[in-house]
């Protein structure tokens, strides 16, 4: 059975078997030697990745995917999922993770479809408290994105969002012409793997909403892109003049904690 890539589902299949055998080892997740551990892969395709993701006797896998040509393929060629139930037809952006995986799911892998790996992220954000660690291939841009530090300009909200949360290694990079069909992008992979923060010490909502609004005006100074939210004070002093790109994780933390106790006053 042949399954055609989907260009409305950013659909391209990874062809390399040295590749996917490289996804599947950078999982490096402590798992108890008497247990295995929940394992969630996010659109298989024709399960270049699955079939070494089952060769870890440590992992217990199920798998996500929305397009029902590649899940009649993968019930067809992967049948010890299929008859364990472990292959879920659906959108991961919109399943209720808990309630499809109640075992747990501490480990996502993937080559995610780039077309949507932003909100793929955010949704594992939803997820923080569960999902302990990622490992995926997404669009090189994305990638540098997320794994690089303040005062570069690939670091935005996304960077921001899941370093309060994740530690993150860009691992290695891969060749357009590993696919099929080949992207017009080069893509990468990252690990993430999950911090010791449970909970951001300032209140979270409003954290969000000052990255979010810092980075929507990343050219202009903080005390034009936050002026609803200064007050004038002394503590907020250092940031007036900044850009976002020149904020850490924890500088926009102190930044929210100063705003938050202005906002009571």
């Amino acid at each position: 059975m042949y399954v055609k890539p989907k260009k409305n589902l950013g659909q391209h299949f990874l062809t390399s078997e040295k590749i996917a055998a490289q996804i599947a080892g950078s999982i490096n997740y402590p798992i108890d030697e008497d247990k295995k551990a929940g394992c969630i892969e996010i659109g298989p395709g024709t399960g270049i990745l699955t079939k070494y993701l089952m060769q870890n006797p440590r992992l217990d896998l199920s798998v996500v995917e929305i397009d029902s040509e590649s899940v009649e393929f993968l019930v067809a060629n992967y049948p010890s999922l299929s008859i364990e139930h472990r292959i879920v037809e659906g959108d991961f952006l919109r399943l209720d993770l808990c309630k499809h995986f109640p075992g747990g799911f501490p480990i996502v892998c993937g080559n995610f479809p780039y077309n949507i790996s932003s909100q793929i992220f955010f949704r594992i954000l939803d997820y923080k408290d569960e999902i302990v660690q990622v490992v995926c291939m997404i669009q090189r841009e994305v990638a540098q994105r997320i794994a690089n530090h303040e005062g570069t300009k690939e670091y935005g909200i996304l960077s921001v969002f899941l370093q309060a949360y994740y530690d993150i290694e860009y691992l290695f990079g891969v060749d357009e012409t590993v696919f099929n069909p080949p992207p017009k992008v080069k893509s990468a992979v990252i690990r993430l793997t999950r911090n010791g923060v449970k909970q951001l010490p300032c209140d979270e909502k409003l954290f969000r909403t000052i990255v979010k609004m810092s980075f929507n005006q990343r050219r202009k100074m903080l005390r034009n892109s936050l002026a609803q939210f200064f007050t004038g004070s002394e503590a907020e002093a250092r940031f007036l003049t900044m850009r976002p790109e020149q904020l850490s994780v924890k500088d926009f933390v102190e930044l929210t904690q100063i705003l938050s106790a202005n906002r009571q006053l």
